[in-house]
């Protein structure tokens, strides 16, 4: 395992009323033998579909878009290998609406990377979608980027850049609100353009959006990486993927690590919908 961190965090100043909330989409299930390695093959996990909703005075963003009402449509457009069960409950947009949100605040969806799973809810949200340009070069040429290429197709692209700003070992950053509150780092692997999200809450509470670096918290706690099939199957670069589990491992007792689809993960960040 490696050493724990041992140097400071970075500086963070969130202003008062930042805030995160998660709005849970669906899931689908996978067996474990295919999540982590040493995972059984007759236990079935659900894998969340689930967005988080970051709340800033000078404009919320989402992370990640969850399921959309067209998830069935964008499942079929999936190898047939790659095809699961899968329950949609409410959709982002109805989340939203249901709670009465001010749709006026929200800056847009940004996602950690371009796969279905991630962004079949952008079909229900006309926001500006925040990439990267490495994971946009990869949405439009990889398999994998096929649904974003059909929900992407009448948005905004919001195309953020990412600098040689070191932080908490990831080698290029950026800083959403010039505040530290959300931070986005590089970790390509999964995709090229991958991306974690770092986010600081006033009350010292961090948390690490991380993807799918790792898909459960089992390969955090047990450094329990996807096995050697699903690595050359799912990931574009298998070596990036494990220096960066190992990044977040060291961070693990600093700060709440959320792996997209680990639904225990969510179970302390309260639900817009209640």
């Amino acid at each position: 395992m490696p050493s724990a961190w041992a140097g400071p965090l970075p500086e963070a100043a969130p202003p008062s009323d930042v805030a995160v909330y998660q709005l849970p989409t669906g899931t689908y299930e996978t067996r474990a033998v295919f999540a982590f390695k040493g995972g059984s093959f007759r236990e079935m996990l659900n894998f969340a579909a689930t967005s988080v909703l970051v709340q800033h005075p000078k404009g919320d963003l989402l992370i990640d878009a969850g399921f959309g009402s067209q998830v069935a449509s964008h499942m079929r457009a999936l190898p047939r290998m790659e095809r699961a069960p899968h329950q949609l409950t409410r959709t982002v947009s109805e989340q939203l609406k249901a709670s009465g949100y001010d749709h006026s605040r929200l800056r847009g969806v940004l996602v950690t990377h371009c796969h279905w799973d991630h962004v079949s809810g952008l079909d229900d949200l006309q926001l500006p979608i925040w990439i990267n340009d490495k994971e946009l070069q990869y949405a439009g040429s990889s398999k994998g980027g096929r649904v974003f290429r059909e929900v992407s197709a009448s948005r905004t692209l919001h195309r953020y850049q990412l600098k040689a700003a070191p932080y908490l070992g990831f080698s290029s950053s950026f800083d959403v609100y010039d505040d530290g509150s959300v931070v986005v780092v590089a970790a390509g692997g999964h995709t090229n353009g991958s991306v974690i999200v770092f986010v600081t809450l006033p009350t010292g509470k961090r948390y690490a959006f991380i993807g799918d670096l790792t898909w459960q918290l089992d390969a955090i706690r047990r450094r329990a990486e996807r096995p050697l099939m699903m690595r050359m199957l799912a990931d574009t670069d298998p070596r990036l993927v494990r220096e960066d589990m190992l990044r977040m491992i060291a961070l693990a007792d600093v700060m709440h690590i959320v792996p997209a689809h680990d639904l225990s993960a969510y179970d302390e960040i309260p639900m817009l919908l209640s």
